[in-house]
């Protein structure tokens, strides 16, 4: 019966609102989901099964997580940080551009983290920001967060360009986006305002691109140096699968 109700919600209730009511239920869905197949490593909660996620009849099930409310690649970012960088033990100036709701709050309260949220419109943002055109200095923090926002801007080589330029030599960059399967170049066109030729094209009604593999590419064209850390490779099938990562997905790990 949830099961049915909340994949009746992800087809009808607009995203944003959908969001702060799947906050609200989050408790409740814990409890219910309660087990030992699954593991959020965010709040390290268990799960028999998580939800399903998607957009416009494209749900993937064991997609979110009840409590925390992360998807596969909030997952996927809060282990690289565990594994590979110092994130959660060394002081550093952090630019997250439109926090994440799994994200927020922990950030906040970390003490090592000197933390500044950003949006163009979000009401709990710290600073109103327009990525085109960040208004501090060149070099100004250690790390930078930019997930799944450049899909939305009208120039996104222009904001990557400037999140290079704000990052301190040595930092680091996470710019997640999405991409579709096997496409090589990326598909764009911000003149599109149709919403249904933009969920056809781009896979989303407020998506103005639609990133291929050469996503990377361009990141490195713009300033940044690019490593590539691959779900397939950092962890076994068996992590892949309590985690429910996606397989085959790819985090692009950016510095200057």
């Amino acid at each position: 019966m949830i099961k049915s109700l909340f994949k009746f919600a992800l087809n009808t209730i607009p995203r944003p609102m959908l969001i702060r009511l799947s906050y609200m239920a989050a408790p409740i869905l814990a409890l219910f989901y309660k087990g030992d197949n699954f593991q959020d490593p965010i709040d390290g909660r268990k799960y028999r099964k998580l939800l399903p996620y998607g957009y416009k009849g494209r749900q993937r099930e064991n997609a979110l997580a009840p409590a925390s409310l992360s998807l596969e690649r909030h997952r996927l970012l809060w282990l690289y940080l565990q594994k590979r960088s110092n994130f959660f033990s060394e002081k550093q100036s952090v630019l997250h551009v439109a926090p994440e709701q799994c994200f927020y709050g922990r950030f906040r309260k970390m003490k090592n983290l000197d933390y500044l949220t950003a949006d163009l419109d979000s009401p709990i943002a710290d600073v109103k920001m327009d990525i085109h055109d960040i208004q501090y200095e060149d070099n100004h923090f250690d790390v930078v967060f930019c997930n799944h926002v450049l899909e939305h801007v009208t120039d996104d080589r222009q904001c990557m360009r400037e999140l290079c330029r704000v990052l301190k030599p040595g930092g680091l960059a996470i710019m997640q986006v999405p991409f579709k399967a096997g496409v090589k170049v990326t598909d764009e066109d911000p003149s599109i305002t149709d919403p249904e030729e933009r969920i056809r094209r781009f896979g989303q009604y407020d998506h103005v691109r639609q990133y291929g593999s050469d996503y990377p590419d361009r990141l490195r064209e713009e300033g940044f140096k690019v490593e590539a850390f691959a779900v397939d490779e950092a962890f076994s099938p068996e992590e892949i699968k309590r985690y429910s990562l996606m397989k085959g997905e790819v985090l692009y790990v950016c510095s200057k």
